[in-house]
């Protein structure tokens, strides 16, 4: 989808999973857990920097399942305990993922949104970035579960 006012391109991605939003968010906020479940199926991560705070920086390198490496710099921008995580890729390709837990029944709502400053870098990446996103929220519902790390 984009945004006509502001020429961004935004992909999305949705999932239920039986889990509060506390426990959620704390997938997100440890590190170790972190490294077990972020990416797509296959990846792994080697983090360098991981400071969960608003303006610290989470450096990593995820190794695709082919052996290549794919070095990211980010920095933590938004960080609301339970409820929203934002978080600015500051290597390209270029984007901002917010990610907001909504209480869901017994469980939590995860909305991933990634938006792209370029809508034609959105448009190069999408054919990876849309299942990849997919596959990285099923990863994190199978670390919840204790069926990945």
């Amino acid at each position: 989808m984009t945004d006509s006012a502001t020429r961004t391109e935004v992909l999305t991605a949705q999932r239920n999973v039986s889990f509060p939003p506390q426990a959620v968010y704390a997938a997100f906020a440890d590190p170790t857990r972190l490294a077990r479940w972020w990416g797509p199926r296959g990846f792994t991560n080697t983090f360098e920097t991981f400071e969960f705070k608003v303006g610290g920086p989470w450096k990593f390198v995820m190794h695709g399942p082919d052996g290549s490496n794919y070095p990211n710099d980010c920095e933590f921008v938004e960080l609301e305990p339970g409820k929203r995580l934002v978080i600015r890729h500051l290597s390209a390709p270029h984007f901002t993922l917010t990610v907001t837990l909504l209480p869901s029944g017994s469980g939590t709502q995860v909305d991933w949104v990634q938006e792209f400053e370029d809508p034609k870098v959105a448009a190069a990446v999408r054919h990876i970035a849309v299942p990849g996103n997919e596959q990285n929220l099923e990863r994190l519902d199978m670390h919840l579960l204790g069926k990945l790390g």
